[in-house]
């Protein structure tokens, strides 16, 4: 029987595995600021590659995306533009907040936050937009941070699938009032669990120190209502060698998708990821559209692929505005955002992480071919 290739796979070498070993036998596990020693080398790294000035390292993705908000003074009575064809963590930082998510519809080819639907949104309530930079390609940033400037609004990137993707040379998370990222496991890199939060505004980067250890200030004692969202010691040393080896991981992931194009370039009924100029993809996961279809019979594709040993996923299948939670406290309907509920219906997304084959691509290509035909 035909091993399974995962969707995701970390890739942990013998510098992480040492690392936390001298973490453990150094006995500093963590720091009341969160400011030990390699989660201080791990922020200056990060904040040297993604092209920032400071980067403060968090727990989570969800609390780099609440802390960002936090940070920004975002709370109740405030609306946040968002795209609803994304993670829920992008939504429930907002609600966690007090503020409401306001859902804007999706550009179909890039499955990003279309720029034209957030002008058309904006409201005297509206304080922020969150762009989701989906499957490692970036939303069109340079206008979403027009309509910004013209209306006075904060920018937090969702940069949680998209770390090393561009946008004319300029990195994700660099282009906003705050970048997020997220190291869960399946990500381009990983901390088991954990995040970054970057800026370029030192006020901002303060507010984030404290917030992420209960609001403690120069002297620990709570300056504002925080969070304990530290990252601990174990956590920033895998993550200061995973960010080492980065180009080499972006480079396998574009060669892997390279190479299920050009074997799926000629599958009429599928509509294959892309590239648009001036853009560099990260490449997070290949994600395909069958055209034309209802959801059963993508789904169909994805269990036959499933059954062949190919983790295919649907990210994502529910968009956020149907959820049972956003739906019953918001009252937000269905056929809203024909764009993203169509998306919904047809996307589905493959393996291309580094820990791939040649052959487990051909394989995984083959079998698209067969089902899909």
């Amino acid at each position: 029987m035909r091993k399974t290739i995962p969707i995701a796979q970390p890739i942990i070498g013998k510098e992480e595995i040492e690392a936390v070993v001298g973490v453990l036998k150094s006995g500093v596990l963590t720091s009341k600021f969160g400011d030990g020693p390699y989660s201080k080398k791990f922020e200056e790294s990060f904040a040297k590659y993604v092209g920032v000035k400071y980067a403060v390292a968090m727990n989570s993705g969800t609390a780099a995306l609440h802390a960002a908000l936090l940070a920004a003074d975002i709370g109740s009575g405030d609306e946040v533009i968002v795209p609803s064809f994304t993670f829920v963590a992008t939504v429930e930082a907002v609600v966690l907040t007090g503020a409401k998510p306001r859902f804007v519809d999706i550009d179909p080819k890039t499955y990003t936050i279309d720029p034209a639907a957030i002008e058309d949104s904006i409201t005297g309530r509206t304080s922020a937009i969150i762009p989701v930079h989906m499957y490692g390609l970036m939303a069109d940033m340079e206008k979403i941070m027009k309509i910004a400037r013209e209306h006075d609004l904060t920018v937090i990137e969702d940069a949680a699938q998209a770390l090393g993707s561009e946008l004319g040379g300029k990195k994700a998370g660099s282009f906003g009032d705050f970048g997020c990222f997220s190291f869960y496991a399946s990500k381009v890199i990983t901390t088991g669990e954990g995040g970054m939060v970057v800026t370029n505004r030192r006020d901002n980067a303060e507010a984030l120190y404290s917030l992420r250890s209960h609001g403690f200030g120069r002297h620990f004692s709570s300056e504002r209502l925080g969070h304990n969202y530290r990252m601990p010691e174990i956590a920033s040393a895998i993550g200061y060698y995973q960010l080492l080896k980065l180009p080499r991981f972006l480079e396998a992931r574009r060669k892997n998708a390279n190479i299920l194009t050009s074997i799926l370039e000629d599958v009429g009924r599928l509509e294959l990821p892309f590239e648009p100029p001036g853009y560099k993809h990260s490449w997070y996961v290949y994600t395909v559209r069958l055209k034309g279809c209802r959801a059963g019979e993508r789904n169909k594709v994805v269990a036959k692929l499933t059954s062949s040993g190919i983790q295919a996923e649907i990210y994502y299948a529910t968009p956020v505005h149907m959820a049972p939670y956003y739906r019953r406290k918001f009252g937000f309907k269905p056929r809203s955002l024909p764009k993203t509920e169509a998306a919904a219906r047809q996307v589905f997304s493959l393996p291309v992480h580094p820990g791939l084959t040649e052959e487990d691509l051909k394989y995984i290509g083959q079998k698209i071919k067969k089902i899909v035909g």
